[in-house]
């Protein structure tokens, strides 16, 4: 199992990105996906999540209405879609495999992609 994510980048405050995280190894469709940052000196914290089949998505509330999460089972890829992008949105990004329980937490994950920086400057 291995998931590999790509996408981020330098920007300026107002752009946009979209991240995307590749997996292989086991049945994409059956799990759901979850997208989690680390900025510098803070814990990882959860972004999105997306359901097996992409009908439901679940956002923090500090980014609701600026991030989409997606995902294409055929290419067995999850995205990260963030627009509007901030300073403070400056952090590394993880994509995870849900296994069970809440998708918040970052033990509800067993596996973890390299991570992307992203750095938005002023």
């Amino acid at each position: 199992v291995q998931l590999q994510a790509s996408g981020g980048g330098l920007v300026q405050a107002g752009d946009s990105l979209r991240l995307s995280c590749v997996a292989s190894g086991y049945t994409f469709s059956s799990y759901d996906m979850g997208w989690f940052r680390r900025a510098p000196g803070k814990e990882r914290e959860f972004m999105a999540a997306v359901t097996g089949s992409g009908t439901a998505t679940y956002y923090a509330a500090s980014v609701k209405g600026r991030l989409t999460i997606s995902r294409d089972n055929a290419k067995m890829t999850v995205y990260l879609q963030m627009n509007n992008l901030r300073p403070e949105d400056t952090a590394i990004y993880y994509c995870a495999r849900f296994t069970g329980g809440r998708y918040y937490s970052t033990r509800s994950y067993d596996t973890w992609g390299q991570g992307t920086q992203v750095t938005v400057s002023s």
